[in-house]
């Protein structure tokens, strides 16, 4: 009997042509779309998204209806928000800036899919994320490898994935390029073969965090003091939500440089002002860890790390600390963020990864 997979199906490309090979390679296959939020429930529309809107419902069931396969739309709006909105909303108001994406993916596109896949009897769950999945016979885990398509490498959002989301989980276009991939599309004439690629948090608004926060979430921007390094006040600020680490540009201040966001302080609502040499760090402590190659790092290792999607990975050493990890970066670090994503790497392994605090 061939394996039963769920393939979800966003209404992009990435995910359509997952659908395809799969088919091809002889898998009896099904699509399933996520229906996450209405958009008038959140601060978007479906004019300026390119993911979660009801087009995307619609490209979805046009591209299933094409391969001749069943198409599901499941109900996630209340999971959506407890885990991954609400959370989003907290750790902005905490004073953190959160990756709700990585969120989505840990609690929502796994997790709850690969709970309804089983219930429904199929095998695995696939995607269209660039990445690989291996299992090493040596370790007995699971392993997480980035994608041959290093310009189109998602394993830094993945890292979240447990071993058993591994264990069933397909990822088709691993091992492809995305020109292929795009090729694929237009060669089987799919609706979405020159859909553009999602961008940004999809239930936010051209990236507004502060207006979501404000407008949809009752959450309070309240004013308070800009401080310089050494704590002296040289202005007022209009809610640390309107801040992020690293930030230039709307400070609406003059100090005669350049100006940066250093740090951001919510029990004293605070916002540090500084120069470029103050955004630089060697260190930082990690934690809600999720490990992938190894069950547990019980000793320091050299890794290669990223503290941001599309950073170039540098060289440190992880140092286990309780249940925590602290990362030493060989070199100063720019604007490390947190609530941001620290993953670790071993070649082209992910060795697992924490959150930024």
């Amino acid at each position: 009997m061939n394996k039963k997979v769920m393939v979800a199906m966003s209404g992009g490309v990435d995910s359509s042509v997952a659908a395809v090979l799969l088919r091809d390679q002889g898998y009896d296959i099904c699509g399933a779309t996520l229906k996450l939020f209405d958009n008038e429930d959140v601060y978007t529309s479906c004019r300026t998204r390119t993911c979660c809107s009801l087009e995307d419902v619609e490209d979805a069931r046009s591209v299933c209806y094409k391969l001749g396969i069943e198409h599901f739309v499941f109900n996630f709006k209340e999971a959506f928000q407890d885990e991954v909105i609400q959370k989003f909303a907290g750790s902005y108001e905490a004073g953190s800036t959160p990756n709700p994406c990585i969120d989505c993916n840990r609690y929502i596109k796994f997790s709850k899919l690969i709970q309804r896949a089983i219930l429904m009897e199929k095998d695995y769950i696939a995607t269209g994320h660039y990445a690989c999945i291996e299992f090493d016979n040596v370790s007995g885990r699971y392993l997480l490898k980035k994608a041959v398509d290093l310009s189109k490498d998602q394993s830094y959002v993945l890292y979240v994935l447990t071993q058993h989301d591994l264990s069933r989980t397909l990822l088709p276009l691993g091992g492809m390029l995305k020109t292929e991939v795009r090729k694929i599309a237009e060669e089987r004439d799919l609706i979405n073969a020159r859909k553009p690629d999602s961008q940004d948090i999809c239930f936010v608004k051209d990236g507004d965090y502060a207006g979501f926060l404000e407008n949809m979430m009752g959450v309070e921007s309240k004013k308070g003091n800009f401080v310089d390094i050494e704590g002296n006040v040289i202005g007022e600020h209009k809610g640390i939500i309107h801040y992020t680490v690293g930030q230039r540009k709307g400070l609406g201040m003059a100090l005669g440089k350049p100006a940066y966001v250093v740090n951001k302080n919510k029990e004293f609502n605070t916002v540090t002002i500084g120069g470029e040499e103050d955004l630089y760090s060697k260190r930082l402590r990690a934690s809600d860890l999720n490990m992938i190659a190894v069950e547990k790092l019980t000793a320091s290792m050299k890794a290669t790390v990223k503290t941001r999607y599309s950073q170039k990975e540098t060289s440190a050493y992880l140092h286990p600390e309780g249940e925590d990890i602290i990362v030493e970066f060989n070199d100063k670090q720019r604007a490390i963020t947190p609530g941001q994503a620290v993953v670790f790497y071993d070649g082209d392994i992910v060795i697992g990864g924490g959150t930024i605090i």
